[in-house]
């Protein structure tokens, strides 16, 4: 299979990718290769062919919004046949999104590839690309998932899978001028300040109270009463126990907090300290239809298990809850279908990142 980086940079150690997926994958995971890869190529990476036949087909997806669609996995040999679709659908603005990593991935490998060769189009598409985050930003500071499509839950403030979180650490980057935008015009970078810093105010605005209490965040929220809201069938407005960490290291990498801001972390934290979930561990096992599963079973008393926390909670009281595709929460995980139960990301360990960078924030902070 061929690969996309030469064999000198090979034994630099760079990362690489197949340039045509993997026999089985589903275009959706080839995707997830592309945008864990493509942010760890070496700089050396971007002064080789293989790097601008990855540019031109990064231009090719770019729609007119200046957006990109997602699941695209940019390293594809394409055919003629694939060139001529992705020509058509430049005008199909629906398919403009930040979710899954689009968007900023492909602006941040067009600005690296036009530092390595100063060529325009990279540069001009890397622009138009940051431009079209700030016109998909609501004026109350968020973001929707796709942009413009106007129907749907798409049109929610989106910090599921860190969309939103995402978007605004590209725009920082832009807005402080760091490595590789450093030829973004002192215009832009003003604007993206400003988008930035409604951002933050968005977060602030959409943290949930529980009896008066500040907690943490859904991984939507409606994009007028700021609420949190639906999702898919089985993305029930919640309390997410896996958007809301990202969020809250968001706001402790603020270099000056306001008190506004210090209060949302206090209580993020507070929160996540009082749901984890101790003693409980994933036992994998095979059932009598010969398919993979798991369960979730209390721990050995020898056993270290790490901290959990749960994808979403209940708004009211922080049950912990899973759903199947007929939306109907459920509070033990053996009560959904083997489908969702193996298809989505029902426990994780991101609290412990939150807590551990909370003490040295916070040390920070008593300084």
């Amino acid at each position: 299979m061929k690969q996309i980086i030469v064999g000198c940079l090979l034994l630099l150690g760079t990362a690489s990718l197949p340039a045509q997926p993997k026999a089985g994958h589903k275009e959706n995971n080839s995707y997830k290769e592309w945008v864990r890869m493509a942010p760890k190529l070496d700089d050396s990476f971007f002064a080789t062919p293989e790097a601008a036949r990855i540019g031109e087909n990064v231009l090719l997806y770019q729609q007119t919004t200046g957006g990109w669609p997602k699941n695209i996995y940019m390293p594809s040999e394409l055919s003629a046949e694939e060139r001529q679709k992705a020509l058509k659908n430049k005008d199909n603005i629906n398919q403009s999104t930040i979710d899954n990593n689009a968007t900023t991935t492909e602006i941040r490998y067009l600005s690296r590839l036009y530092l390595a060769t100063q060529t325009e189009r990279y540069r001009n598409a890397a622009l138009d690309g940051i431009g079209y985050l700030l016109r998909a930003q609501y004026d109350n500071g968020g973001w929707p998932q796709f942009w413009p499509r106007n129907k749907g839950y798409y049109t929610h403030i989106t910090y599921n899978d860190n969309a939103m979180v995402n978007v605004m650490n590209l725009l920082r980057d832009v807005a402080e001028g760091r490595t590789p935008y450093t030829y973004v015009p002192d215009s832009i970078r003003q604007q993206a300040r400003q988008a930035f810093d409604r951002g933050v105010e968005c977060i602030l605005n959409t943290q949930v109270r529980q009896n008066g209490r500040l907690t943490v965040w859904c991984a939507q929220h409606d994009e007028h009463t700021l609420a949190p809201a639906k999702a898919r069938a089985y993305e029930l407005p919640s309390l997410s126990g896996a958007e809301s960490d990202n969020i809250v290291l968001l706001l402790m990498s603020l270099p000056h907090p306001s008190e506004r801001v210090r209060a949302a972390i206090e209580a993020a934290v507070a929160w996540f300290r009082q749901v984890q979930i101790d003693g409980l561990r994933r036992e994998y096992f095979t059932d009598e239809q010969g398919r993979r599963d798991y369960r979730m079973v209390p721990c050995t008393p020898d056993e270290a298990c790490e901290p959990l926390w749960a994808r979403f909670y209940t708004l009211e009281d922080n049950r912990p809850f899973f759903c199947d595709r007929d939306g109907i929460p459920r509070y033990d995980l053996s009560q959904i279908g083997h489908e969702r139960r193996n298809g989505y990301s029902w426990y994780n360990n991101a609290g412990t990142k939150v807590l551990k960078k909370y003490e040295q924030w916070k040390k920070k902070q008593d300084n």
